[in-house]
């Protein structure tokens, strides 16, 4: 494994790399960004007539390409973890419904002006805060005297989803705000356009610890996705496990959506493909899922930018312009399940 997992470390600071370099600004060369790149990395100064192109650079392409990794690795790994607890191949973070509830938030501050007292950390606090409630919400109706079941878990966020969903449709389109409608709608499949980098150390926080969990806990994993009596009898108390796993998982993907809006398909498509080529062995495959969706989601978030230049696509369109034709390779792949290949 040691030799993928250099590779992809090695495509994912390339891909930065490029991400940096590329973009929609006349005048602005591979070689000038990737200077003014270095200038920024280790505090060199900044001739004046390169000012313009150095904030292009360090405020709006880096902590944009940054942040895309890190929503990207967060997806994920979260991904893994949902197909985990729920033991269902076709999981991913938005089977919890919590990042339809994050779109409810998010949606409040952008068509009415919620939390207008938090300047620019309204979108987030407000997406992040909804989502908890979501969490809240989902975990106490899925929740019996005997635990968190998968049955119940993929039900009830399921439900969820499609409430939250159709709340924020209500929202929209009972706004009189047309530019408003247009971001929440943008929102809603994904942007990574107000990237800054105070928003970076949140996501970036929240994404290495549910990561750091998640490796702590890859044996226990291993039993749950065997099957709740198989965990029990390598010792491993499933209902714990699983509620932990929940808090992890809407935890993270609260953040990742807080600053991404609501992206879809990564968290479901890198964890196959991982299990494709390292096994179901969860200790190979944390470690290799977050890296192989930071990479996916850097690039997918250049194609964001450059393919209808100057104008941007949603990056949720993209990846589903990816992700479904791939995963519908995967499950035709012969023998395939969830285990891996």
């Amino acid at each position: 494994m040691a030799p993928l997992l250099v590779a992809l470390t090695a495509a994912l600071l390339l891909s930065l790399l490029c991400a940096v370099a590329v973009g929609a600004a006349g005048g602005l060369t591979w070689q000038t960004a990737l200077r003014l790149l270095w200038s920024g990395l280790t505090g060199g100064s900044v001739p004046a007539d390169r000012a313009a192109a150095y904030t292009i650079v360090w405020e709006i392409r880096f902590p944009r390409a940054v942040l895309a990794a890190v929503v990207g690795a967060g997806l994920a790994a979260t991904g893994v973890a949902v197909q985990a607890m729920v033991r269902n191949a076709l999981a991913d973070p938005f089977v919890l419904g919590i990042s339809s509830g994050a779109a409810v938030g998010a949606n409040a501050v952008l068509l009415f002006g919620a939390f207008a007292g938090l300047g620019v950390w309204a979108l987030s606090t407000a997406a992040f805060c909804s989502a908890m409630l979501a969490m809240l919400l989902v975990y106490g109706a899925a929740r019996t005297p005997q635990g968190l079941t998968p049955l119940r878990l993929v039900l009830t966020g399921t439900a969820m989803y499609y409430g939250f969903s159709a709340l924020t449709t209500l929202m929209v389109f009972s706004s009189h705000r047309g530019e408003a409608a247009r971001s929440a709608m943008m929102w809603l499949l994904g942007s990574l356009g107000g990237a800054t980098w105070a928003s970076v150390p949140i996501a970036a926080g929240a994404v290495t610890a549910g990561l750091c969990h998640l490796l702590l806990s890859a044996r226990r994993l291993n039993a749950l996705a065997m099957g709740d009596e198989t965990a029990a009898a390598l010792g491993v108390d499933a209902g714990r496990l699983r509620k932990e796993l929940f808090v992890v998982a809407a935890g993270v993907t609260g953040a990742v959506v807080a600053v991404s809006g609501a992206i879809g398909f990564v968290g479901l498509m890198v964890p196959h493909a991982v299990r494709m080529l390292v096994g179901a062995d969860h200790r190979r495959v944390l470690v290799v899922a977050p890296l192989a969706g930071a990479v996916l989601m850097v690039w997918v978030d250049i194609g964001s930018r450059m393919l209808l230049a100057p104008a941007e696509l949603p990056v949720g369109v993209l990846t589903a312009v990816i992700g479904v034709p791939c995963f519908l390779l995967l499950m035709r792949r012969r023998g395939y399940s969830f285990g891996g290949a």
